[in-house]
């Protein structure tokens, strides 16, 4: 999980509490795609992106409490909210969500050229496989909080970086959203 704020900082519930776990709902739905009803996954998904949406209305709503003569209030609240919500659905629904997509339908595929396993014994394979890779994705997305002090892992900084390089430039100038 992220790092614990600085003394004296504002504790974030959805990024330095149990409640940052919500984002990755969607991969547990992803690794048992295999054994529950389609809607199930889909729930994991309407988990996720609520948290997603919760997160970016509290950033926005901290946005529109700080005074700053840069830019005026709507525009930080709009900025904040964009940002929170286009980087919080890349790092916590897309990319991990596809990934634990993909490892899974190739660990069943493979399983079932490779093997003689039952179906049942394969589906449950590739859902522990599936659970076993969670870790190993969140850890690099979630490590740090972003900030320019932090060198920020690889996958943290390549969604930062998609955003620098394409969202982010059309941003009004206003200081560097602390979304992700």
């Amino acid at each position: 999980m992220s790092e614990p704020p600085p003394r004296g900082a504002e504790r974030d519930i959805f990024r330095d509490t149990w409640v940052r776990y919500l984002g990755y709902a969607n991969e547990v739905g992803e690794a048992f795609r295999s054994l529950v009803p389609a809607a199930v996954v889909w729930l994991s998904y309407g988990v996720s992106s609520s948290y997603v949406l919760a997160d970016a209305i509290d950033k926005g709503k901290k946005a529109g409490d700080v005074r700053s003569p840069e830019a005026g209030r709507s525009t930080r609240v709009t900025v904040a909210v964009v940002d929170t919500f286009v980087w919080q659905a890349l790092a916590s629904v897309a990319i991990p969500g596809f990934t634990i997509n993909r490892v899974c339908a190739a660990s069943l595929y493979i399983l079932g050229t490779a093997t003689r396993w039952p179906l049942s014994i394969r589906k449950w394979t590739t859902t522990a496989l599936g659970l076993l890779v969670i870790p190993v994705i969140i850890h690099p997305i979630d490590s740090t909080h972003w900030s320019p002090a932090h060198h920020c892992p690889l996958s943290h900084r390549s969604v930062d970086f998609l955003l620098d390089s394409s969202l982010r430039k059309l941003y009004p100038s206003v200081e560097k959203p602390s979304s992700s």
